[in-house]
């Protein structure tokens, strides 16, 4: 095998997030689905291939220090372990025991689905059944792989329970009649053989037989056939029907049988389809078991799947479900990787058919089947330099002497389908340097998941697969800020900051967008804004905004979904954890549970551009709802003075006390007969204070068909397409 040159480089913060990622997955236990969310799909090419690379280190570092009494098997196996692999499929059984479930050592399979290449077919999540036979027969032989269904393989096991023995056994023989098969094998090879050699050696005996009183002489050789053909006959039926059914399945593999099963519509639009999937599924993951007992070591399939979030929504539905199904049984050996714009992902399945519930809709969706949620946080000032750096130098010549200096570990691994040229141009394959103190980082998740205090557990859903999120995303966030080199908090805030992005990630989104806003405020005009004080507590950041959250609520009805009991959030950031924003900073770069798409689409909605303040624009732009809420009387007063309003009305709004709040929340038609303005005036006025009518808005006429669609779905369905929204919902109302 040939060494390639490991090229150390520092590490970007995109090569501590692939760290983490697989120093989770070498521990987490399987099956598991890993939602790998990002908007650019060249950084989630670019993790993917660093996570090969780290995983790889690992696995191979942790068999180097492996001291246990039995070493695992060379992955590329000799001659010998070839046979003794075949005795084993033929002749043997593996007994489940506590040692062989809970191997050390660990061998990882990549195995890549570009969902968009089977993007034409109706049967998305076939596919992925495909994929993994594929990869099965390019890492351990077509051969092994039929041995085992012909040999070892029976449907009725998956009804049994696994029973898990305490024994120093991790093999015993299959028996006919309580005798080996093994020795009845060798004693049917054997003994004929011993018989022949000692009938040409000594000579055959010869029979006598009486017929009418006459005694007759017969030559032995009809003896012998006799015996020959007693004992070859019923094994030799037996021989016959095992090679027969080998070369079938050479011949027609499992694959083959998928792919007909898919283009016959009549076979595919059955319900018994899927379940001929599955039970091919569950072969691969017990053929995956018997290797780990042969191999010594754990065996993990890491599925990549891509472009999902390119395909129909009626497809992403169906994959999704497929996911769950085909690979979440019970000591299943796949780990997942839905690697999607999250963005996307949730508009199309919000679309389609059958969605009517809040169970059918994209986060509750995810929610049912990710174990592990991880948000590859936007690029900082530095990435986005490198990343521009990059585009600029890049030339065919360099793309060569790149791709020649790429390095990979080596350890061996299998992909099936790698990714397209045009996927990566802007991947990096130099190898960064990261080592974090696994004992280090195990102690400290211990200690927060076994706390004394413990107070985050009253917060945390009853839900097993949001434990299992949290559990696996509090070690992720710890390996982070570990490889970052930021000073951890107490133990119990880092468990509780995943726990509040998991069980509030729309106001905790909030929260971030506020904070955010205002520093920007405070770089773009810092006179008049002051920067936000990193002591204030993040309650006091959420209550100041809170009206303005109600007013959108409307729009952002289904991430609001997302969050639990709001009297529990308030009791969280009041009482027993009182974050403040420069927890909030500290805990930026870890936040990986949290959906970033969540806070584009609520800033997307709060922040109306700001236009130059001059010229007839000067009056028109209208003003964001934060600002509106926030004016007194008096700085509405003000406001009409600097548009040269006539004083009138500015003694209507002081007589009246008419601040924002009444603006916003007020009745439009009573606000507009309480001014009395003329239409001129009141158009400009309600474009200032109320925001741009609904007849002015763009319309959507690019819209999809949504024949199964109610009005109110699809009414929802534009209420999260980017736009400028009104700061009074009576405007929109009255305008139609």
């Amino acid at each position: 095998m040939s060494h390639h040159t490991v090229i150390m480089t520092e590490p970007t913060k995109d090569d501590i997030y692939a760290y983490a990622l697989s120093k989770t997955l070498t521990k987490v236990s399987s099956p598991a689905t890993v939602g790998l969310y990002s908007t650019c799909q060249n950084r989630i090419s670019m993790i993917l291939h660093q996570m090969k690379v780290y995983m790889n280190q690992e696995a191979s570092r942790t068999e180097k220090e492996y001291k246990g009494r039995s070493r695992p098997r060379s992955v590329q196996p000799s001659f010998s372990d070839f046979l003794a692999l075949l005795g084993r499929l033929l002749f043997y059984r593996p007994v489940w025991t506590k040692e062989n479930q809970q191997h050390h050592n660990v061998r990882f399979i990549y195995v890549h689905f570009s969902a968009w290449h089977f993007a034409g077919c109706d049967l998305l999540w076939a596919g992925i059944a495909i994929r993994l036979f594929q990869a099965m027969q390019m890492s351990f032989g077509k051969l092994q792989l039929v041995l085992y269904r012909v040999a070892q393989h029976n449907e009725e096991e998956e009804v049994q329970k696994q029973i898990v023995k305490d024994s120093p056994d991790h093999w015993r023989s299959k028996k006919i009649c309580c005798c080996p098969l093994w020795l009845l094998v060798l004693c049917i090879l054997v003994i004929p053989a011993i018989v022949l050699v000692f009938a040409l050696t000594f000579g055959l005996p010869k029979a006598e037989v009486k017929t009418n009183g006459t005694v007759i002489a017969t030559d032995g050789m009809g003896v012998l056939e006799g015996l020959i053909i007693a004992s070859l006959g019923v094994p030799a039926a037996s021989a016959l029907r095992f090679t027969f059914q080998t070369a079938k399945n050479l011949i027609f593999s499992q694959e083959m049988n998928i792919k007909a099963g898919m283009d016959n519509e009549r076979i595919s639009s059955k319900m018994g389809f899927m379940n001929e999937v599955r039970k091919e599924i569950w072969l691969l993951s017990q053929f995956i078991q018997f290797m780990e007992v042969f191999e010594r070591r754990r065996i993990r399939v890491v599925l990549n799947i891509t472009s999902l979030d390119r395909c129909s929504p009626k497809k992403i539905v169906a994959a999704l479900e497929a996911i769950n199904i085909l690979l979440s049984d019970e000591g299943s050996p796949f780990i997942s990787i839905l690697a999607v714009n999250p963005q996307v992902l949730v508009e199309k399945v919000n679309f389609a058919d059958g969605c009517f519930s809040k169970e059918d809709r994209a986060y509750a969706l995810l929610n049912r089947i990710v174990t592990l949620a991880f948000t590859v946080p936007p690029l900082g000032d530095d990435s986005r330099r490198n990343l521009f750096h990059s585009l600029t130098s890049t030339s065919p010549s360099r793309e060569g002497k790149r791709k020649r200096n790429s390095s990979f570990s080596s350890v061996p691994l299998v992909e099936v389908a790698s990714e397209t040229k045009d996927s990566s141009p802007l991947i990096s394959k130099n190898t960064a340097t990261l080592d974090v103190q696994e004992e280090e980082v195990e102690n400290l998740v211990w200690n927060i998941l076994t706390s004394s205090e413990r107070n985050f557990n009253k917060y945390m859903s009853d839900d097993v697969m949001s434990m299992r999120r949290v559990i696996n995303s509090i070690q992720v966030t710890v390996i982070i800020m570990k490889a970052l080199k930021k000073e951890l908090p107490r133990p119990e805030h880092i468990a509780a900051w995943v726990v509040l992005a998991d069980q509030w990630p729309c106001r905790l989104s909030w929260i971030i967008q506020c904070v955010e806003d205002t520093q920007q405020r405070a770089d773009i005009d810092p006179n008049n804004v002051p920067n936000i004080d990193d002591s204030k507590a993040l309650w006091e950041v959420f209550s100041g905004s809170q009206a303005e959250l109600y007013v959108m609520s409307t729009q952002i009805e289904e991430l609001l979904e997302q969050d639990g009991d709001p009297e529990m959030f308030e009791r969280f950031l009041k009482v027993d954890f009182q974050f403040t924003v420069r927890d909030l900073k500290t805990f930026e770069a870890a936040t990986v549970n949290l959906d970033h798409s969540i806070r584009t689409e609520l800033a997307q909605i709060r922040g109306t551009s700001r236009l130059k303040d001059s010229g007839w624009m000067r009056n028109l732009a209208p003003l964001p709802i934060a600002t509106i809420i926030k004016m007194s009387t008096e700085d509405v007063c003000n406001e009409l003075n600097r548009m040269e309003y006539p004083s009138k009305y500015i003694d209507i709004v002081k007589s009246n006390d008419l601040n924002g709040s009444a603006m916003v929340f007020g009745d439009a038609d009573d606000l507009k007969n309480l001014l009395d303005m003329t239409f001129g005036e009141w158009a400009t006025f309600r474009l200032h204070f109320l925001g741009v009518p609904s007849h002015l808005r763009p319309s959507y006429t690019n819209m999809p068909s949504t024949p199964y669609h109610s009005k109110s779905q699809l009414s929802k369905y534009l209420l999260h397409v980017p736009r400028h929204y009104s700061s009074n919902p009576s405007v929109a109302n009255n305008a139609m």
